[in-house]
């Protein structure tokens, strides 16, 4: 089980270039159920993704000073296979829609947590999204985004990479 919560980016954490990245790009064969390819570095994989849980807002944070609402966090089933670089050429040439390019860094956050920001390249050049991966629907009501964070764009699906396949905007 996937469980997420994702955010556009108001400013650049300082020596970005110093946490560990890699190049991804990233193609649709399908978006219901999400079947994905992606190659990120030398890996080749093949996701299978299904949401779990209906997408409604959390409630209130009580937080209204900085006009901020909680919102529920995105759950998925997810599975991975990995790929052969022959495999993953020949499914390449089968996506629909246009391939995702981004980097991705991999940023520590407090309590273990791992925030991991994309810089889209491309059509989507400029785009900055960040996302949090937790281990249990609490954790993620729970959170409180470092500063550098921005709005939560979780139950928004302009911000998923599978939208943005299909969309240059």
């Amino acid at each position: 089980m996937e469980i997420e919560r994702k955010y556009l980016v108001k400013t650049l954490p300082d020596n970005l270039d110093a946490y560990p990245h890699v190049e991804i790009e990233q193609g649709y064969l399908c978006t219901s159920p999400t079947l994905r390819i992606r190659r990120a570095g030398d890996a080749y994989i093949l996701t299978v993704k299904e949401k779990v849980r209906a997408s409604v807002p959390a409630p209130d944070s009580g937080d209204a000073s900085e006009g901020r609402r909680a919102v529920a966090a995105i759950h998925n089933r997810e599975e991975e296979f990995r790929l052969a670089a022959d495999r993953y050429a020949h499914l390449r040439g089968k996506c629909d829609g246009n391939l995702v390019h981004k980097t991705r860094y991999k940023i520590p956050l407090d309590g273990g947590l791992t925030a991991e920001l994309d810089l889209f390249h491309g059509a989507h050049q400029g785009l900055l999204l960040v996302e949090v991966e937790f281990p249990d629907t609490a954790s993620a009501d729970a959170f409180v985004p470092p500063a550098w964070f921005g709005t939560d764009v979780s139950q928004d699906p302009r911000y998923r990479n599978s939208w943005l396949a299909f969309n240059n905007s």
